[in-house]
């Protein structure tokens, strides 16, 4: 039976010993131990033009996400269309469009970003500041220690990468022969100048990190809007940056709702902004900026294992990794599963059951859902369950004995089986493939002849972005690579949905404003454009004026 036991700010603490005042780093401006424990909770600041402040006259509450019965976490500026919000535009709109460098101008700042990646690197790679952000990423977005550790890892190698010289690699240009002599052109990756990244919460140090700096490697001058409840990690991670040598006007950070922000976008104007979250913000985003949004949105993520069944123990190892590790909030969670009919008959949903009844509150295994509440998650449970033939597999109710605030989610994980004949009905289909950004999945199976509703299936959703084919049957694995464009996709025995390290590209595919990070691709293809400078030097010494044309 799954831990439930009651979680307090003494369970809390007992989970993580309480850090030494001596291990804080000095640049720091809060102590982990003390957040959602102090009476004082923590205040953020907004950081415009090189000057942090809080001086708004709102501000914003996040409470303690684990015990609706604690201190709050932190407070932070709810800034304000008006004067508030104007030192933001006109920040942004002193940026010129060809950036603070680019290939012919401040080109010493590629190296100079390469030298802070590569201090900020070695810092998060150090235990005493990898603890520090590991600690304050659990207190604002409960995640287990491996989780949240796993994040600092893959922003610590993300930065390491991109130390010394990869940077200025970033903007390699090519040349091509002209037509005659003294002509040549070259082509250069250019940045936009003054751009915006909206961050979502469930990565608060590994996404906005990987996208900020691919922003100003480029030659951005970016502001940052974080989510609002984990804010706080963000902010120290400036803190950190510029201890490792960046210019304080080289980022703002702006803390406000989402309608401040969209206000700015539009009026600075912003020429490019970077969006991960919701399908629905990210849609209205395109709408206001007229498309200038790169998007990496709603992932409804699809596994599908093959006929060839073995390493059973591991797979459903793998499968509830997918779905239930940081309590299903990843936009690559593992949202519906396809099982063939033999993995069902070698037990593997039984295995899968067993596995997510050892997750607990007590070493956040499992953890609030911040987007949903109970009332939504069991709600959509109940819909499914009306379809012919569904039911529940395992979970689908509300965990017990806890303290986590009505406006957050607190469930069992939880999956629902849906036949796949009545999944791909018309009047079933949306509510199947509706991402719940939470601990649920939906799961069906298929026998040999079922293939193709299941590649019917894939081709029928609208977001595209991590998938699985857990097969080592090469004819299996080339029937479903061939047939769908999920962006990341994992194939073979150990496929899963959940892979976003810094050494390979994460994003979507098949949409022309999907949005990838990490990589060096992924960077120049969403932080910078091309431009073509064509050099025509030499009139010909004979030259004579030809008849008008």
């Amino acid at each position: 039976m799954m831990h439930s036991r009651h979680l307090t700010a003494t369970t809390l603490r007992a989970i993580r010993p309480t850090r030494l005042l001596s291990t804080v780093p000095s640049w720091a401006t809060l102590d982990p131990a003390s957040l959602g424990s102090s009476p004082q909770p923590h205040a953020v600041c907004n950081l415009v033009n090189g000057r942090w402040n809080s001086d708004t006259e709102k501000s914003i509450t996040i409470p303690n996400p684990l015990d609706k019965n604690a201190p709050d976490v932190c407070t932070l500026p709810d800034t304000q269309v008006g004067e508030e919000l104007q030192p933001f535009i006109d920040s942004m709109r002193a940026v010129p469009k060809s950036g603070v460098h680019n290939p012919l101008k401040n080109v010493h700042r590629y190296l100079e970003l390469g030298e802070i990646s590569r201090k900020a690197g070695h810092a998060l790679s150090t235990p005493d500041i990898a603890d520090f952000f590991a600690d304050t990423i659990q207190k604002t977005v409960p995640k287990s220690r491996a989780q949240a550790m796993g994040e600092v890892k893959v922003t610590a190698d993300f930065l390491n990468n991109f130390g010394g010289d990869n940077v200025r690699f970033l903007a390699r240009s090519f040349g091509v022969p002209g037509d005659h002599y003294g002509q040549f052109s070259h082509g250069h990756r250019w940045p936009y100048g003054p751009v915006a990244i909206v961050a979502p919460f469930n990565f608060p140090l590994e996404i906005p990190v990987l996208q900020l700096m691919g922003a100003l490697f480029m030659g951005n001058r970016p502001v940052l809007k974080p989510a609002e409840k984990c804010a706080l990690v963000m902010e120290q991670f400036l803190h950190l940056l510029h201890d490792c040598g960046m210019d304080k006007k080289d980022v703002d950070l702006l803390n406000c709702q989402g309608p401040v922000a969209e206000k700015l976008i539009v009026e600075a104007p912003v020429r490019l902004t970077q969006f991960t979250g919701s399908s629905r913000v990210a849609e209205m985003l395109l709408e206001k900026t007229k498309g200038k949004v790169k998007i990496e949105d709603a992932g409804f993520d699809w596994k599908i294992l093959g006929p060839d069944v073995g390493n059973v123990d591991y797979v459903s190892w793998q499968c509830d990794q997918d779905a239930y590790a940081c309590a299903g909030q990843k936009c690559s969670a593992q949202s519906i599963l396809f099982a063939h009919d033999n993995w069902e008959k070698a037990g593997l949903f039984d295995k899968m059951q067993a596995n997510a009844a050892t997750r607990s509150l007590v070493d956040l295994s499992i953890a609030p859902v911040l987007t949903h509440t109970t009332k939504s998650i069991l709600d959509h449970a109940a819909r499914l369950l009306e379809i012919p033939g569904a039911k529940l597999l395992f979970g689908g109710k509300e965990l017990e004995n806890h303290s986590i605030p009505e406006v957050y989610g607190a469930v069992y994980p939880t999956a629902v089986y849906v036949p796949l004949q009545e999944l791909l009905k018309p009047e079933n289909f949306d509510v199947c493939t509706t991402e719940i950004f939470g601990p649920f999945q939906v799961c069906t199976t298929f026998k040999d002849e079922g293939i193709c509703h299941v590649i019917e299936a894939c081709e029928r959703m609208s977001h595209h972005l991590t998938a699985a084919v857990v097969s080592n049957d090469v004819d299996f694995q080339h029937a479903i690579l061939a047939n769908t464009v999920n962006g990341t996709t994992y194939a073979g025995r150990r496929a899963r949905t959940t892979g976003a390290p810094q050494n390979h590209w994460f994003g979507p595919a098949g949409d022309a404003r999907g949005a990838g990070i990490g990589t060096p691709e992924a960077i120049k293809l969403v932080w910078s454009c091309h431009r073509e400078i064509i050099m025509d030097t030499v009139i010909p010494a004979n030259w004579t004026q030809p008849k008008a044309t």
